[in-house]
């Protein structure tokens, strides 16, 4: 009980910071303007020339791609053919919630990052710091932006998905990988990602599934039909796992999937 109670006050420890933070500064706001102290306000103002326009919309354009981020992850990057995996793996082991979905999420990510990172670099040294730098402006650090992640998704799609996303979306055959939009390219990539993501999982799941009926039918024949054998068969898939290294196994194939 007092572990409980130890836990329960470093998660509410952040929380009553901030508050007390926050409090402080509705508190002191009258005295700041006294003290000559910078503050921040929020507030509605008429926009009355281009440039406040042209500002107000790069913030609204800012919160949106900040509130969208976690899907940009899903669509354009690695990240939805390991989760998919990983989370075939504990479904496999018929081990519940263990590991817990914030492992499989938090493994993702960073195996996500480790595959992109050669994406990021790229993209980091051709797009973001040139436009920190202020020698191309927000347009041309897009454009830079794109073509790292564009050759990346050209790399995993597979030939049958690309060429249904364009019958649909494209009046003509593209010649080249410049003429299919982004916009085709990203749900074909996405359709390819599910399609390898459950073919690996259907490997993952043989030898396990194998291991359920030897369980089921020696409780039958030993006449304990009333036992579930997924008790009895849990603890050997498990050991099945640890012996022959199986979140190394997974992990490896999922990196080396990704290579050209």
């Amino acid at each position: 009980m007092t572990c409980k109670r130890h836990h329960l006050t470093l998660l509410l420890l952040p929380l009553l910071i901030l508050f007390a933070v926050v409090c402080a500064a509705i508190f002191t706001a009258t005295d700041a303007h006294a003290l000559g102290l910078p503050t921040i306000t929020f507030g509605v103002e008429d926009a009355n020339t281009p440039q406040q326009v042209s500002n107000a919309l790069q913030v609204l354009f800012v919160l949106t791609i900040v509130s969208v981020a976690p899907a940009i992850l899903l669509m354009t990057t690695c990240f939805t053919r390991i989760v998919i995996v990983l989370g075939f793996v504990r479904q496999a082991m018929g081990t519940q919630n263990m590991p817990p979905t914030q492992i499989i999420l938090g493994l993702s990510l960073f195996l996500s990052f480790f595959v992109m990172s050669p994406t990021l670099t790229k993209i980091n040294e051709e797009a973001l710091q040139p436009y920190m730098n202020e020698q191309i402006d927000q347009t041309a650090a897009l454009e830079k932006a794109i073509a790292p992640m564009r050759d990346f998704m050209f790399s995993q799609v597979r030939e049958e998905e690309l060429t249904l996303l364009t019958e649909i979306t494209m009046k003509s055959e593209p010649t080249d990988q410049k003429d299919v939009p982004t916009m085709t390219l990203i749900p074909a990539f996405m359709l390819s990602e599910l399609k390898r993501a459950f073919q690996m999982g259907f490997l993952i799941y043989i030898p396990f599934l194998v291991i359920d009926m030897i369980v089921a039918s020696i409780l039958m024949s030993m006449g304990m039909m009333m036992l579930p054998p997924v008790i009895i068969s849990m603890p050997f898939k498990l050991l099945l796992f640890v012996l022959v290294d199986g979140w190394s196994l997974v992990v490896g194939s999922l990196i080396k999937s990704f290579g050209p």
